[in-house]
């Protein structure tokens, strides 16, 4: 059943010769993706782990978490990029916002993450929060060798080894990497850590759907088997071109908004639970498609809150912007405003009503607002924020991502230039082996 619809009234005006001349084109680019004639054809293991994933792997990573959620009070998701944002997204969408101000209570661990930095405070402080407690460590890379989760991990199993004992460390870290090589392999192998595999044609922006994201959801409490059904009814509605295919419509139109002018996608929200699985999707579409000196610039924004600190911008700044507005109908709860007899703030005429009320006609003013003000708006619309959502939207933006980076004539499933920052700072840092580069790099400076 699928549950997600996809509104693109609000961008048509804007560009629809360019969208009516993209028909075919976009037809082409779904059957390129779907029959695996592309770029980047080696990483397309995505498409069909939904309808794929085996019940048995499943059942692992429930019998994985729930071992680890009978034994720690934090679970320490270590990993950067694709290994840690779709988990991130998830556990983020579906929680309760003020969870971490309470306390972890038996079989229920916080899930925190790391690696996706190199703070010396956020190291620091995290190491402190740790002190005497019950952690495990979910380790995410397919090397071991990435710098930033290299670093974390060797801290945290330091001290987790120090804490827990060597031997019982040992049960409480897991690792997710390659299924015959690499360094956390090796490892693995030689302590004895629970494993899980990274498919080798899975990309790590992609990979939120295998044990990448579903085992620290699991972790979160949340049942993956519904997430992994709502990414396999998308992935069955997109399977077909035509106008019914939301994922192709909205590769598309914004492919048809970015050839009118429109450089920039804004990814809006006007629930805060999607704040991280805004930033999942800017590294989807970012380095899927940023390449070759094209590419739609993916940004974000939480409304209402940032219609005070960017609503100007939006609504009078250069026009080469778009909007992409994910719109939750339902909320899972009720709160209403009470009547003050007093009414000094002046808003008695809302009292009595919901505040997602007031929150929908925040929405839809601004969408008439920014239309108006020369800002195309895509709506997605969800009916409310469950497993089984989440996984639709998963499915619904990387499917429309392979098929948009097809239109544009890039190859959405690599990123050359992700390694030059690398360089620069094993060249700075005298990384073994980097001797020339080191010599180099400091003359220029």
């Amino acid at each position: 059943m699928k549950t997600i619809d996809l509104d693109i009234q609000y961008a048509e005006y804007f560009a629809l010769k360019q969208y009516e001349a993209l028909k075919d084109k976009s037809v082409t680019a779904l059957t390129t993706l779907d029959m695996g004639t592309g770029a980047g054809n080696d990483f397309l293991g995505w498409q069909k782990l939904p309808s794929e994933t085996p019940a048995d792997l499943l059942d692992r990573i429930n019998k994985t978490a729930a071992r680890l959620r009978a034994n720690c009070d934090y679970v320490v998701c270590v990993g950067i990029g694709g290994s840690y944002l779709g988990a991130k997204a998830v556990i983020s969408a579906l929680s309760n916002m003020f969870a971490d101000f309470y306390g972890p209570k038996p079989n229920e661990p916080k899930v925190l993450f790391a690696g996706q930095n190199i703070g010396e405070e956020y190291m620091s402080e995290l190491s402190k929060l740790l002190e005497g407690k019950k952690f495990g460590i979910i380790v995410i890379s397919k090397s071991g060798t990435t710098t930033e989760p290299a670093i974390a991990f060797r801290m945290l199993k330091d001290q987790l080894e120090k804490q827990a004992g060597k031997e019982a460390a040992k049960d409480l870290i897991v690792a997710v990497t390659d299924a015959s090589k690499g360094a956390l392999r090796t490892l693995a192998t030689q302590e004895g850590y629970e494993t899980y595999v990274i498919p080798d044609n899975v990309g790590g922006r992609f990979s939120v759907l295998t044990p990448v994201g579903l085992l620290p959801i699991a972790v979160a409490g949340f049942d993956v088997t519904k997430l992994i059904a709502g990414a396999a009814a998308m992935e069955e509605a997109t399977k077909h071109p035509g106008d019914d295919n939301i994922a192709q419509t909205y590769a598309r139109m914004r492919n048809a908004l970015y050839e009118s002018g429109k450089k920039i996608e804004i990814l809006v929200n006007f629930n805060p639970k999607l704040h991280y699985f805004s930033e999942w999707w800017k590294q989807l579409y970012g380095e899927s498609e940023g390449k070759e000196g094209k590419g739609i610039f993916p940004a974000s924004v939480d409304l209402t809150t940032d219609l005070h600190s960017m609503g100007q911008w939006i609504q009078e700044g250069e026009r080469t912007i778009f909007e992409t507005v994910i719109s939750v109908e339902e909320p899972c709860v009720e709160h209403r405003i009470p009547e003050d007899a007093a009414n000094l703030d002046g808003i008695n005429y809302i009292a009595g009503k919901r505040v997602d009320e007031v929150n929908k006609m925040a929405e839809l003013g601004t969408l008439l607002a920014h239309v108006d003000g020369g800002v195309p708006n895509i709506r997605i619309k969800v009916h409310t924020l469950d497993e089984h959502t989440m996984g639709q939207l998963i499915y619904f933006f990387e499917k429309a991502c392979g098929i948009s980076g097809y239109i544009l004539g890039v190859n959405p499933f690599n990123q050359p230039g992700v390694e030059a920052y690398k360089k620069n700072m094993f060249a700075l840092l005298e990384k073994p082996g980097y001797e020339k580069e080191t010599a180099a790099i400091k003359a220029k400076l």
